[in-house]
């Protein structure tokens, strides 16, 4: 996967984060479990993204190293 996808699933993360903050937040009564499962699940996959970046940053570091290629 390119690194942009990996950002991009970071970015995402933070935008359904960001839409459970603001639905904590609104005037009209929400439902908590759907403001848990936004918060929840943005930061669970601004974690995946993270690890999966860190991931493919240290694979691209070894491979550049092994076949002396600079991209």
């Amino acid at each position: 996967m390119n690194k942009l996808y990996w950002v991009g699933i970071i970015v995402w993360g933070l935008f359904v984060t960001g839409c459970g903050l603001t639905s904590a937040g609104a005037g009209e009564v929400q439902q908590p479990q759907d403001v848990v499962f936004l918060l929840a699940g943005g930061l669970l996959t601004s974690l995946v993204g993270l690890v999966g970046l860190c991931g493919f940053m240290g694979w691209m570091g070894r491979s550049q190293a092994a076949q002396k290629s600079y991209l």
